[in-house]
Order: structure tokens, then C-alpha cells, then sequence
């Protein structure tokens, strides 16, 4: 089984971005965790602060990987052309969120990107991408 963590915007910042609200572990490390705890998955991940990026890897994992942990940080929010680009892939996309995107501002209540994913995990810390993984088994 393949899968890819995609990660967006400003979650390269992790463990030193408002740890009170993402926690103190850069995704290098917690990357590492997950490699070992998922030894049977061939897990890869990914990372940029390019919307466009983020729709070519889609694009370019969509139609060969069993699935995609797509964790769009703000562009969940802004970005009709990932959504679209989750509709457009064979490959079944869990969306991710550290926190608990309704318990914060108002704007973070909407997802382009739910409508076209197997389901949402969200407010579970770094351990929502653990469920992510384990949802596609």
C-alpha cells in the first residue's frame, strides 16, 4: 500500500508555529514516528506553501496511490482548484486538520475540499494523521 501525506501552507513551521495550538513536534519528527509505527505502508510526504504544487502532486499521486492524507492547512479554505483537483483523482483523500477547525475563526468553518474526500479527521493533534493512515486498511 502507498500513500502520501500532503501537507500545505506554513506546516513546515510546525513545533515552532503557535504551539499552543499545533504543539512543539516539528512533521520531520512525527514523520519518522509514523514510518515506524506504519512499517507495513510505503509512506511518503510532502510539503509546500504552493497551491499550485499541491494541485500538481495531486495530480501527479492521483490515478497510481492508494491513498492521499491531504492536510491543506489554509488553502482547505480558499482554494477551489484543490478541491476540484481531489473530484478529478482515482485515489481517495482523507482531509487532515491538527486542530478543530470549528472551534476556531469563523472562516475555517468551510472546506473546498470535503465534498470530494473519503472523510475528515480533525482535532486530534498530530494523531489525526495516525487515523487518516489507518482509515485507509
Amino acid at each position: 500500500m502507498k500513500i502520501l501525506i500532503l501537507n500545505g501552507p506554513n506546516l513546515n513551521l510546525l513545533g515552532k508555529r503557535e504551539p499552543e495550538v499545533y504543539g512543539n513536534q516539528t512533521f520531520e519528527d512525527y514523520f519518522k514516528v509514523l514510518k515506524s509505527k506504519f512499517e507495513d505502508i510505503d509512506l511518503e510526504y510532502y510539503q509546500s506553501n504552493i497551491e499550485g504544487e499541491i494541485i500538481c502532486k495531486i495530480q501527479e499521486v492521483g490515478f497510481s496511490y492508494d491513498g492521499i492524507v491531504l492536510n491543506a492547512a489554509s488553502y482547505t479554505h480558499t482554494s477551489v482548484g484543490i478541491g476540484d483537483a481531489v473530484k478529478a483523482i482515482e485515489t481517495p483523500v482523507v482531509e487532515v486538520h491538527i486542530s478543530n477547525t470549528h472551534k476556531r475563526e469563523d472562516f475555517r468553518h468551510v472546506s473546498y475540499i470535503s465534498s470530494g474526500a473519503k472523510g475528515v479527521i480533525l482535532g486530534f493533534g498530530l494523531q489525526s494523521y495516525d487515523l487518516a493512515i489507518e482509515s485507509f486498511r
